[in-house]
């Protein structure tokens, strides 16, 4: 049962459709708050607090996504808007769910993504449900991204219209049910457009700095924080080449990522890229950049957004991380929730426990967890 920590109401009784928007104290999120407003809405916004990492004499540090001038500037938003607002407190589900699969990950020796898990079972999961419990037909979000309908009533997943700040790829993982329940207010704008909207608004954070990811490393430092949770994590170990010859030693896997050349530590006669990291042998395999690149991979847990695999293979474009460029795939569906993915030219850093989100076009066809074997 959600804890109510802060309540802030306002606004008055309607019989309009309600939709509740999930408040983060930033311009995206207050600017899809006064949209909402302005197209006549029964708005309501709500704000997590999350899981902070304990700091000194074990009092927890500001999760960077929910401080406390956070906390107060959404507040003002909601105040100036005429909308009631109240914080709720998720921190243990958004511990067991998103920062243990974290650390887990890590212990496992992959690279995982936890905003792709944090969309799919807090915001649209817990959220969610918490907004429908509240009488609302929808929860809005800030992400730069679309929602629209097909013919046969499906409906889909999007790019934002700002290709620089399109979120698509982090709400892949979201499934038919909950973005039947989703709005994104701003996915048609552009981030310069929703500044100025804020501004028009005269709302106080129409100039506020974006968020950063990984918001529940206090400084963003997840290194530091692994050494702190999960040290054995941390264990140094061989650094080899392919042929198994060992010419260094590695200060913990989490370290490297794949693909990585500034930061391996050993001196060698050309540029060495990593290329695997096998977990069981806690070791760190590097090579040439003739030998970086990856063309096959399978994806795991995969969320088809209509719901449905497709019935065989299909062309599409593939990101492999949420900043790379789409490179021209064939999918080929195994089951209802795995994919083989055959790349037309190999990708240098294809990383385990990145997503792999498929899109034709603009629309986005699905994803899943990248998963590879050395």
């Amino acid at each position: 049962m959600e804890q109510v920590v802060f309540s802030s109401e306002g606004g008055m009784a309607s019989s309009k459709e309600k939709i509740v928007v999930a408040m983060s104290g930033g311009v995206d999120s207050s600017v899809s708050a006064a949209l909402l407003v302005e197209q006549g809405y029964d708005v309501a916004g709500i704000m997590m607090r999350l899981w902070s990492e304990p700091g000194h004499f074990n009092t927890p540090r500001d999760n960077r996504c929910c401080t406390r001038d956070q906390m107060l500037d959404a507040h003002f938003v909601a105040r100036k808007l005429g909308i009631p607002f109240k914080v709720v407190d998720v921190s243990d589900t958004f511990k067991r769910s998103i920062v243990d699969l974290f650390v887990d990950g890590y212990r496992g020796g992959i690279t995982p993504n936890p905003c792709l898990a944090c969309n799919r079972q807090i915001r649209f999961g817990f959220l969610l449900d918490t907004a429908l419990s509240l009488g609302a037909s929808k929860l809005a979000t800030g992400h730069y991204a679309q929602v629209t309908q097909a013919s046969d009533g499906t409906f889909e997943l999007r790019r934002g219209a700002d290709p620089g700040k399109d979120q698509s790829y982090v709400l892949s993982m979201v499934t038919q049910g909950q973005l039947s329940h989703a709005a994104f207010p701003v996915g048609g704008y552009t981030k310069a457009e929703v500044r100025e909207i804020a501004a028009s608004f005269d709302l106080p954070v129409a100039s506020k700095h974006d968020s950063q990811d990984l918001c529940f490393v206090a400084d963003g430092d997840y290194r530091r924080f692994l050494r702190g949770v999960a040290p054995e994590s941390m264990e140094a170990g061989p650094i080899v080449l392919r042929s198994g010859e060992v010419i260094g030693q590695h200060e913990g896997l989490p370290n490297y990522t794949i693909g990585q050349r500034r930061g391996v530590g050993v001196s060698w006669a050309e540029p060495l890229y990593v290329l695997a990291k096998q977990q069981v042998t806690n070791t760190l395999v590097v090579g040439t950049r003739d030998e970086l690149g990856r063309v096959e991979f399978t994806a795991r847990d995969v969320n088809w957004i209509s719901g449905d695999p497709p019935a065989g293979p299909l062309r599409a474009e593939v990101k492999t991380r949420y900043r790379a460029r789409p490179a021209w795939a064939t999918i080929t569906p195994r089951g209802a929730d795995r994919a083989a993915v055959c790349l037309d030219d190999p990708l240098p850093d294809v990383t385990p426990g990145q997503g792999a989100v498929f899109y034709d076009g603009d629309r986005v066809v699905g994803g899943g967890l990248i998963a590879v074997e050395e």
